[in-house]
């Protein structure tokens, strides 16, 4: 099992807990206990078999959770999930993934309903029986009517970092195979989507077929959906994501990268163009309609350049201006990974980080980086151990005598500061004036109305310390929808005061989404690109940021983290 697997198991029987009221402090080790085992750098299975390991050695993992662990290996479950799954319905673990609805509102529907299905819980909501419950009411019932709907659309979704991760583990095995050349993504992983319906890949070789048998057999595959000669697809892992295995022909392989890399929209505007030339597109090539002859099919480039088209990344073809621009040779210079010189949000173990101000410099450093910004939480999120003013002018002087005596990067001082409801920033304006790089972010009361959120984001905007809004919309992928606020009009202030926009790498968040980042720019915004990392780890996540700004067309000078070290600290000191 990878650790996010046995992290959410973990989380998963702590949320059981607290439906089930037990005690406090028992729930809060397996939280901890999923922390760390999700933010571990090495796999905890891989431990767990060692005898000459222990796994209590990880900070936040005992004796009693360790024994935990082992069931969870061994089975995927532990006792007490198990115990619990009896005691509630299966669905009450989909129910906390509906907004509005804690373990303690969820236990208490429970307590008086006896529900079992999400539609049970859909037709309380409709027949207004929630209200008649304690700390429940009217909006709460149209909250979770909303969120149901929601759920359900995203149901069979999957974020775009665990699509990679299993990608990346069957494309290692492929290519073990003799005779094989290539294993290539495509579809929506390859468009880099936030998240994932399905999972292709392309195989090429000479003995592109023998992966097909291999796939079937591979121990994750919980159900094989058919097999062919040229293609099998199966349901794999405990999560059921559904992978197409494809083994191609080298004079077709361009022509089925661009017709499974998708989109369908993109494809049918593609497709149209052809027809009105005179060819045939299809996932086997490109054919001129007269002589039924062969025109391009073994690369992509081949085939858009014999459509008078240039090459279009992956990212753009979302059928939104690219082909036009693809046409009249208007197509961004998009931003790459190698642009990114530093990261500018992080948080280290002086609030709810894994790590020290050090180890992050260390990893960040490694990763070729000239600068970082240690961004920790702001007083607010007290559960955090946030920074208060004091704190934070002792953190302002120590980065300065950091970048005195050297650690091999340039460290700017910085915080994440709570944008409170009524849009004040957490912290005192003097306490922030001696921070290098605010960051404001909003992290509590995200049920407010659009005008209010407005409101509450443009109180905050006037901030003169403020620097970047950190993850605009407040989203968690699969989880949280977007808080609604009046964004056009947001970013008009945020472009007018010298505000930068933040694109959150957060395989979780990827906040902003492409098109909020397409709208943006178009209005004058800046923006930053930035991992919100909370362990070395994490600094790996910026390829998934970078992905974002891609698909919000976005270059290089759109991004102020692209910027030399001492060109970013000159902006710093005059953004506009």
């Amino acid at each position: 099992m990878e650790n996010r697997e046995i992290a959410r198991v973990l989380w998963e029987t702590a949320d059981l807990m607290e439906i089930a009221a037990e005690d406090s402090f028992r729930i809060r080790s397996y939280r901890n206990g999923s922390t760390a085992v999700e933010g571990y750098p090495e796999r905890i299975e891989d431990i767990l078999r060692d005898p000459e390991r222990k796994v209590t050695d990880i900070p936040g993992i005992g004796k009693g959770l360790a024994q935990v662990l082992h069931e969870i290996v061994a089975r995927g479950s532990c006792e007490r999930r198990d115990h619990l799954l009896e005691k509630f319905p299966p669905t009450a673990l989909e129910f906390l993934k509906i907004q509005g609805l804690g373990p303690k509102s969820i236990a208490l529907i429970l307590e008086h309903y006896r529900i079992s299905t999400m539609d049970e819980l859909e037709r309380l909501c409709r027949e207004e029986k929630l209200r008649v419950l304690p700390r429940m009411g009217a909006k709460l019932e149209e909250k979770v009517l909303r969120s149901i709907a929601q759920y359900r659309q995203r149901t069979g979704r999957y974020l775009l970092s665990y699509a990679e991760g299993v990608a990346r583990e069957l494309t290692e095995m492929f290519l073990q195979v003799p005779g094989v050349e290539s294993v290539t993504p495509a579809g929506s992983l390859r468009r880099g989507r936030e998240t994932v319906g399905d999972l292709d890949l392309l195989v090429t070789g000479p003995n592109a077929a023998a992966v097909l048998e291999k796939f079937v057999a591979y121990p994750k595959v919980e159900e094989v959906l058919s097999r062919g000669e040229n293609k099998a697809s199966a349901k794999v892992g405990r999560e059921g994501l559904q992978v197409d295995v494809r083994a191609l022909t080298p004079e077709s392989f361009g022509a089925a990268m661009q017709y499974f890399t998708g989109s369908k929209d993109h494809n049918v505007a593609v497709r149209t163009r052809a027809v009105k030339m005179g060819f045939k597109l299809s996932e086997y090539g490109l054919y001129r309609v007269a002589d039924e002859s062969k025109v391009a099919g073994d690369s992509e480039a081949g085939i858009y350049e014999a459509l008078g088209l240039r090459w279009i990344a992956p990212e753009l073809r979302e059928n939104c201006g690219e082909i036009e621009a693809a046409e009249e040779g208007t197509l961004p210079e998009l931003v790459e990974l190698k642009h990114i010189r530093g990261d500018l949000h992080m948080h280290t173990t002086e609030t709810d980080g894994r790590a020290t101000l050090e180890e992050m410099a260390e990893a960040a450093r490694a990763r070729g980086y000239e600068y970082m910004a240690i961004t920790d939480h702001s007083k607010a999120l007290a559960m955090a151990n946030g920074l208060d003013e004091k704190r934070v002018v002792a953190f302002a002087k120590q980065v300065r005598e950091i970048n005195r005596n050297g650690l091999g990067i340039r460290v700017f001082s910085g915080l994440e500061c709570d944008i409170l409801k009524d849009g004040a920033l957490d912290l005192a304006n003097d306490a922030l004036a001696e921070l290098d790089l605010v960051i404001g972010s909003v992290h509590s009361h995200m049920n407010l109305e659009a005008d209010e959120m407005t409101d509450r984001l443009l109180r905050a905007l006037e901030c003169p310390h403020l620097r970047i809004l950190g993850h605009p919309t407040g989203r968690i992928l699969l989880h949280r929808d977007p808080f609604p606020f009046d964004f056009e009009r947001i970013v008009a202030e945020a472009v007018r005061r010298g505000v930068w926009l933040e694109i959150n790498a957060s395989p979780e968040r990827l906040d902003l989404n492409g098109a909020m980042i397409r709208t943006a720019k178009s209005k004058g915004a800046r923006f930053t690109i930035s991992t919100d990392a909370h362990h070395p780890q994490h600094l790996e996540s910026m390829r998934y940021g970078v992905t974002t700004a891609r698909r919000g067309w976005l270059g290089p000078a759109d991004v102020t983290n692209t910027l030399p070290a001492d060109r970013f600290a000159a902006l710093l000191r005059n953004p506009s």
